[in-house]
């Protein structure tokens, strides 16, 4: 975050409440998910970030079904 902030760029944070309380002023914006087990959280906590990435791709306007370089692996067998 440190890095990203030093560069100029906005930081948005998505964490539960407990994580919320360091990186606060240095947030652009921040997301309070809610507390689950550490079992499941990188599950849940991904849905949000990978919404994000989808509108951020459909507001600039990029092709999500067919995004550039990407290279297709086929198996043959």
């Amino acid at each position: 975050m440190q890095e990203v902030s030093a560069r100029g760029d906005n930081v948005i944070v998505f964490a539960d409440s407990h994580g919320l309380k360091k990186p606060r002023n240095k947030a652009w914006f921040s997301i309070e998910l809610p507390k689950v087990d550490p079992f499941v959280a990188p599950i849940l906590y991904a849905i949000p970030v990978q919404l994000l990435a989808y509108h951020a791709a459909v507001s600039t306007g990029t092709d999500i079904d067919q995004p550039r370089n990407l290279a297709k692996s086929v198996t043959v067998e």
